[in-house]
């Protein structure tokens, strides 16, 4: 029938294998039965009882209903090797009455252990028997073929005689890909790893090759620091003096062919009376020198070296066309690193310094109305050159102004310092003179007016003393002053136009002049400014 719930289709059990389901043997001691249902809770009608069935007579097929199709019991399959016994007509006892559940059945529930299901039990399986060989001698009756609807019992677990055995399964080879990408990977970092650790170990791989410009023209413009370097190196000389229990290292250049040389004073004053001077050129030869004259108060000196041949001398420019800012070029041995190079600008002009004053009675202090330049100036260079942009003399390095102190010789105070970018330069017109003075008369003259200054005066100018040295009068009977009218007392405050603070100042200015030379002369005298015009005087220096 089709009630709407799924219908289980099984095949009847022969009425000996419903004989052969044991019964269930009474409770024993111990057991715990379940109890049976309470009649009042559940009425349940009783199962009919089995009909019998004749087994000598096939049973009648039961006509379909119109709503529920016959169902088709297949034919049971007959194998030539089990013959299938004749039916017996035998009574079949009625089963005994199926205990009453616990609970209403589940269609679609599984059955409990020891139920019928509603699935068919599966019968037996049947292998086909063995062929039993025929006698020795006997010929085998023909067996005909197998008709196609003659099929054995389906065995689901086991293969039957004409199953065929899967095929072999074959090896991924994805996996093997795989497993050498794997491989292939692990084996590249290594070896990777261990190229970049030597690369950085060792700084690469092979012979290193950097790049680099090619070979150009070694020509420098003359007017640049290279090209004035390279004309005037071979014409400046580095000169070392020994004598009188000291040493030092100062710098000059060639003034002649006949090898004069041109220095300072205080490089060569300890070979003044006895020592050695030892010049050496810029191509490493060196040769002895002596001295030719020398002058304390412009701290200047020239020494002459004999015997040597290709001289370079330096041409000499003019400081009075000299103008701040124009670029110049030192060069020296500073701490005796000989053709050291410097450059820098004129800072300023006629700036008024002394130098020297180690012997403490003023005779080795030096007066110079010089040059300022920020082109690094050190110990050692003095006495050097300092060039112009054409690589002309234009000074005479002389004294640089230390942290401390000043002027080159004392070094600031005890030491030598180095250079803060205040050095200082005598005028090339300045040394020129007393150059050849020296070389001609071994002395050089000063300019002089004719006076005594009071050096401790603390006001604004130069006072002309009351008294002279040793009492003699402050000014010179018949001297240039005397002449111009100068009167002890007077304060001078200015030269040519010029200021000047102090005694000092007034020396500086006077010595940067000739003697001859006409200066005027700007004073105070009881409150009242006056001027005279001064004729220069001379004298012999030391």
């Amino acid at each position: 029938m089709n009630d709407g719930k799924p219908n289980w289709w099984s095949r009847p059990s022969t009425p000996p294998e419903a004989a052969r389901i044991p019964t269930p043997s009474p409770a024993e001691e111990g057991d715990f039965p379940l109890q049976a249902p309470d009649p009042a809770e559940s009425a349940v009608p009783e199962a009919p009882a089995a009909p019998t069935v004749d087994m000598t007579k096939e049973p009648a097929a039961a006509e379909p209903t119109p709503s529920e199709p016959a169902p088709a019991v297949p034919a049971p399959a007959v194998t030539a090797a089990e013959p299938v016994p004749a039916p017996e007509t035998r009574a079949v006892a009625p089963a005994p009455a199926a205990p009453r559940p616990l609970h209403e059945p589940d269609e679609y529930r599984t059955p409990p252990y020891g139920e019928p299901g509603p699935w068919a039990p599966a019968p037996p399986v049947q292998h086909p028997a063995a062929p039993v060989p025929p006698p020795q001698g006997a010929v085998p009756p023909p067996q005909g073929p197998v008709p196609p609807h003659a099929w054995g019992q389906y065995d689901p677990w086991g293969a039957g005689p004409g199953a065929v055995p899967p095929p072999p399964r074959k090896k991924s080879r994805r996996g093997l890909a795989l497993v050498g990408a794997l491989a292939f990977a692990l084996l590249t970092g290594v070896i990777g790893g261990g190229v970049g650790a030597y690369v950085e170990r060792n700084g690469g791989i092979g012979t290193v090759e950097l790049p680099q410009a090619e070979a150009g023209s070694a020509d420098r413009a003359p007017d640049s620091v290279a090209g004035i370097a390279a004309g005037a190196l071979p014409g400046v000389v580095t000169l070392h003096v020994s004598g009188g229990g000291s040493a030092g290292t100062g710098t000059g250049f060639v003034l002649d062919n006949r090898g004069h040389i041109l220095t300072n004073n205080h490089v060569v004053d300890a070979a003044a009376t006895s020592g050695d001077i030892t010049v050496t050129f810029s191509s490493g030869e060196t040769a002895s020198a002596k001295l030719i004259g020398k002058d304390t108060g412009y701290d200047l000196a020239v020494v002459q070296v004999t015997g040597v041949r290709g001289l370079k001398p330096l041409p000499l420019g003019n400081s009075d066309d000299v103008r701040v800012g124009d670029p110049v070029v030192a060069i020296g041995a500073p701490f005796d690193l000989s053709n050291t190079v410097t450059s820098g600008i004129i800072s300023a002009k006629e700036r008024p310094i002394t130098a020297g004053g180690e012997k403490g009675d003023g005779s080795d202090i030096s007066y110079v109305d010089a040059l300022q330049t920020d082109a690094p100036i050190n110990p050692g260079n003095s006495g050097g050159p300092l060039l112009d942009g054409k690589g002309r003399v234009i000074g005479i390095n002389s004294a640089i102004r230390a942290a401390g102190g000043s002027g080159e010789g004392d070094g600031g105070s005890g030491g030598q310092a180095g250079s803060i970018g205040l050095g200082f330069a005598i005028p090339v017109n300045q040394g020129k003179r007393v150059a050849e003075e020296l070389i001609n008369t071994g002395k050089a003259t000063h300019p002089v007016i004719g006076v005594s200054l009071d050096m401790q005066f603390n006001g604004d100018g130069a006072r002309v003393g009351d008294k002279g040295k040793d009492g003699t009068p402050s000014v010179t009977p018949d001297g240039p002053a005397a002449k111009a009218g100068l009167r002890p007392g007077d304060v001078i405050t200015k030269v040519d136009g010029q200021r000047v603070h102090n005694g000092e100042e007034l020396i500086v200015k006077i010595r940067a002049h000739r003697p001859g030379d006409a200066l005027a002369l700007t004073l105070t005298r009881d409150g009242r400014e006056l001027t005279r015009t001064v004729t220069l005087g001379s004298a012999q220096g030391t």
